[in-house]
């Protein structure tokens, strides 16, 4: 691994935790305006300073985030159907390897789906985005994307993060399961847990909490954050748990006091 791509990743994985809280706000690429970015704009900027990186598509980049504000991008690469699709997995890549360095990107993200129709097809573009990735010092994060009929259990999530590793993913994003220090204990890259929909504060910052107990670096979080009814204190909740080791009501008690 050369000097530019560690200190990509040293952007997203900060190197005096070795932990992340990623802020996911790419769902308008299948999904529209989905409720809480209806204006990404409105909704991402006063989350920035709490964000240890953003994740978004490079339309959102160009149109919602300031230029001058420093904040280490994960730019969404795969994409090409909607939630209208009744296939979700037949995506392809999206966004060009030079266009994320002309973008000054600290990785770039692409879905993969096991168990999927268009399997072949998302493993093959991840391949090949490892390749373009590694020859310009740009990281790449394999999101594990679970199909209707795949049930999210430690052998199913194993499997895809073994998967995304062994194809070249320098990080994995996956959902938290039962036993899920195995599933960490299986992949040889960092783990970030994705926040999945929306649930009451409490349970997310469970989630965030028993995914850092058990081996993951870090979180990527998105609904759980932008659409609670206090973004800023829930983000600052999700930090303490990420980077101070805080336990979950102490977590959410800071949720609430910035709620006030």
């Amino acid at each position: 691994m050369d000097w530019g791509l560690k200190n990509r990743l040293s952007r997203i994985i900060k190197p005096k935790t070795g932990r992340t809280v990623m802020l996911a706000v790419d769902h308008g690429y299948f999904l529209g305006p989905t409720s809480g970015l209806e204006v990404i704009a409105n909704t991402v900027q006063p989350l920035l300073p709490y964000a240890d990186s953003l994740m978004l598509t490079r339309g959102a980049l160009r149109t919602s985030v300031p230029a001058g504000f420093d904040i280490p991008i994960v730019l969404r690469v795969s994409g090409g159907t909607s939630i209208l699709h009744d296939d979700l997995s037949n995506e392809d890549i999206t966004t060009s390897m030079e266009e994320a360095i002309k973008l000054n990107v600290s990785a770039v993200a692409i879905s993969i789906f096991v168990g999927s129709a268009h399997e072949k097809e998302t493993l093959t573009n991840l391949a090949k985005l490892v390749t373009h990735g590694e020859a310009c010092g740009i990281p790449v994060l394999a999101v594990t994307a679970v199909g209707r009929e795949m049930s999210r259990d430690k052998k199913y999530l194993s499997l895809c993060c073994r998967i995304a590793a062994e194809l070249g993913a320098h990080i994995v994003k996956t959902y938290y399961c039962d036993d899920f220090r195995e599933v960490v204990n299986t992949c040889p890259v960092p783990i970030v847990i994705a926040g999945g929909k929306k649930v009451s504060e409490k349970d997310a910052l469970k989630l965030a909490h028993n995914a850092i107990s058990n081996g993951a670096v870090g979180v990527d979080m998105g609904r759980n954050i932008f659409q609670s009814d206090n973004p800023v204190g829930m983000i600052q909740a999700v930090r303490a748990i990420v980077h101070k080791n805080a336990m979950v009501e102490d977590a959410y008690g800071l949720y609430k006091n910035a709620k006030k």
